[in-house]
């Protein structure tokens, strides 16, 4: 079994049975302790599970990925540079769609004075942002994730495809060239995936802390993002492997 197929079913095994000690493990994959603790320590720097006396479980949430608070106020200066180049995308008219998410939180500072613009949210800080201003809104019905205040959709409770969403401005918690963008919450990400489906234009606000990281929950693969808008503190050797795919890269810059 190679090493990308043993970690899979680490996963598939734990999402079953929630605990797993390292006995089980290896008599369960058929490989040595050794083997097994490299393929846990890459798991656990990927976010995806958590190290426990004797065993492993799933990475919670709250493990992986900080909370919404915390986020809003972290990194603060990239998160705007990124939200302010990201509004250069947005004109008068446009229907977007704005994720939940710290960083496209502050796209919404920057569209407020847009004129004829509609925005699709599902965050609950974005309607907060843009209740009082001239911006058309439309926040997608279903259950509130009070810890990253947004909502979380189902199709029987919300009809994506009655809308007409030009461009999708969508956070993510991981980027790889490889892998494409992921997240730590599957509901979270299942709202993404719709809206990078129903989209015409897809953009990713990340900032560069984001990039290497492949978490619990795959979004999408790049060839889906058209662009990726992220800070001046990305690593050179992202700017060049992006190069070789057909994703856009912006660095925002002071």
């Amino acid at each position: 079994m190679l090493p990308l197929e043993r970690q899979k079913k680490i996963i598939d095994l734990l999402t079953i049975r929630k605990v797993l000690k390292i006995a089980e493990l290896t008599e369960e994959l058929d490989i040595s302790v050794d083997t097994l603790r490299r393929d846990l320590n890459l798991l656990t720097s990927q976010g995806k599970i958590q190290k426990i006396y004797g065993g492993v479980k799933l990475a919670e949430p709250g493990f992986g990925e900080s909370s919404m608070d915390e986020r809003m106020v972290s990194r603060l200066e990239e998160k705007d540079r990124i939200a302010r180049k990201c509004s250069e995308y947005i004109n008068d008219g446009d229907c977007i769609y704005i994720d939940s998410g710290s960083t496209t939180y502050q796209i919404a500072k920057y569209v407020k004075f847009k004129k004829k613009l509609t925005v699709v949210t599902n965050s609950i800080p974005v309607v907060n942002e843009l209740m009082h201003s001239d911006v058309e809104l439309l926040i997608i019905g279903g259950k509130i994730r009070r810890d990253e205040q947004s909502v979380v959709t189902y199709d029987y409770i919300f009809n994506f495809h009655q809308l007409n969403v030009l461009k999708a401005f969508i956070c993510c918690s991981g980027i790889t060239i490889d892998k494409g963008i992921s997240d730590y919450n599957l509901e979270e990400a299942i709202t993404r995936k719709k809206m990078i489906e129903l989209s015409k234009e897809v953009y990713v606000a990340a900032d560069s802390s984001k990039f290497g990281k492949d978490v619990t929950v795959s979004i999408a693969p790049l060839d889906r993002i058209d662009a990726i808008v992220t800070d001046s503190g990305i690593k050179k050797s992202f700017i060049s492997a992006f190069k070789k795919t057909r994703t856009g890269l912006v660095v925002a810059d002071i």
